[in-house]
């Protein structure tokens, strides 16, 4: 882009990182954010490594020919991505599972009728998953089942030999995230959370830009997720025994901010360069339930036994060590348009999501080519800061996969990124980051919004940069 000085992402970040750090008081190893109480502080503690364990970070893959792939959970969700597991170039479905079995079979019958090999199919039983597990013609363990289920799964499979891609959140207790990446690295196997937005197009511009200084020093991101779910919450057939509904019965938390979270935590080097060190949690009355029940549900339905606790809006304020800060939101119950706001900001501009009125959704506005105070169109800088994965298969993902194509995009990278023993662009490490809001959402909001300490799952190695979503382009083995 004529005008706009390059300011590079080493450079960048090398000046915050020093600065940041010191002021934080943090350094490598650091276990406590500082400032914390003493009961937080323990609630921030690092446990030490068995003998042996050592870090996943940057640990490829080991190089497939073919990948393999199994799936447990065969609901909407899981159903629809396994027809997506079976177009990538390389890869194949080879088992199937559901605790209902006739959802199995429909899959496979799926499957066969698209031309794919038919998979093996389990079922009938909660463990079932477990015998399937036992395969060893599986390589990658796809994870499409309810949220209570995807830590002992997901660690199951680790514990089998395999690689696995976990549905969003990969655990909802802290101590389960510790145990996900202290399995993952005495297994020596990658959990990969199944963060499907990281992937989207304006997203991965927006990271791209923002390692490329057009936003300067990027002091602040703002993402969500705000989906009207309350039709499907209180459907009998779309999220099996209203799996998702009764999580809003049970806590007050913010379930799902990965959507928002995760890509702004990329675009800030998040466990590269900087990593969050505080959360405090907010949450309005649990209103939009309750009051869509009284309008639309018979008084027969079975949802009049529940009690909504979950707050409508529950909102995440985080610092991270470089001071930088970032608002994660989670709305599911209440009447608006779908949105994940998506902004990043920063000393020489800002970008916003699902505001502008052109074909891409976004605004922005950055110095020095704009003034006036007026927003401009995404589009011009969509297509120079397009990511090359968006260039390369953009057409493909466009016609094969869900969400805009960004699940085909997802599925495809992770299947590339194993065919050529490519580092995970997603590792354990951001996966337990971008699901501890989950249970520190509680603990703050226990606690009147008082601010929690993050945990450093990394270890102290988040302050080495390194890459992830913002990969050099590479290309997909031939299929033989």
């Amino acid at each position: 882009m004529p005008g706009i000085p390059a300011v590079s992402r080493r450079l960048l970040l090398g000046g915050t990182l020093a600065t940041g750090a010191a002021a934080a008081g943090l350094g490598p190893g650091a276990a406590t954010a500082a400032g914390a109480a003493p009961a937080e502080a323990v609630t921030a503690a690092t446990p030490g490594r068995r003998p042996g364990q050592k870090s996943m970070i940057n640990v490829p893959f080991e190089p497939y020919r073919t990948v393999r792939v199994g799936v447990i959970g065969l609901g909407n969700r899981g159903s629809g991505m396994t027809t997506g597991w079976s177009v990538v170039p390389g890869c194949v479905v080879t088992a199937v599972c559901d605790i209902r079995a006739d959802r199995a079979a429909r899959t496979a019958d799926g499957l066969v009728a698209a031309g794919k090999p038919r998979p093996a199919e389990y079922g009938g039983s909660a463990e079932a998953y477990a015998k399937m597990l036992q395969r060893d013609d599986i390589d990658l363990v796809y994870i499409a089942t309810p949220w209570e289920f995807h830590f002992e799964q997901g660690k199951a499979a680790l514990l089998a030999g395999k690689h696995a891609v976990v549905e969003l959140p990969v655990a909802t207790e802290l101590h389960e995230l510790w145990d996900l990446v202290d399995t993952s690295e005495r297994t020596r196997r990658n959990l990969m959370l199944s963060e499907n937005c990281s992937y989207g197009r304006n997203e991965l511009a927006m990271l791209k830009m923002a390692h490329e200084g057009l936003f300067g020093d990027v002091t602040n991101g703002h993402g969500g997720y705000l989906h009207d779910l309350r039709e499907l919450l209180f459907s009998d057939t779309y999220y099996t025994d209203a799996w998702r509904r009764r999580w809003h019965t049970r806590s007050t938390a913010s379930f799902y901010a990965m959507h928002g979270l995760a890509p702004v935590a990329a675009a800030m080097d998040i466990n590269r360069g900087d990593r969050m060190t505080t959360l405090k949690a907010t949450a309005t009355a649990p209103k939009g339930l309750a009051d869509y029940r009284e309008r639309f549900i018979p008084k027969s339905h079975p949802s009049w036994r529940e009690t909504y606790i979950n707050g409508d809006l529950v909102s995440c304020a985080i610092e991270t060590a470089n001071g930088r800060t970032i608002r994660a939101e989670h709305d599911v119950s209440s009447p608006r348009p779908y949105s994940r706001i998506n902004s990043l900001a920063g000393s020489r501009g800002i970008f916003e999501d699902y505001a502008g009125t052109s074909t891409t959704g976004g605004r922005i506005y950055v110095e020095p080519d704009h003034g006036g105070h007026s927003w401009r169109d995404f589009d011009t800088y969509l297509k120079e800061f397009d990511h090359w994965l968006w260039k390369k298969i953009g057409d493909d993902a466009a016609s094969n996969g869900g969400h805009g194509g960004m699940d085909y995009v997802l599925q495809w990278r992770t299947v590339q990124l194993m065919r050529t023993g490519l580092v995970p662009d997603i590792d354990v490490y951001d996966s337990a980051s971008w699901c501890a809001p989950v249970p520190l959402s509680v603990m703050s909001l226990e606690k009147k919004g008082r601010p929690v300490p993050v945990p450093d799952f990394t270890r102290g190695s988040w302050v080495n940069l390194r890459t992830g979503l913002d990969s050099r382009s590479t290309d997909m083995p031939p299929v033989s």
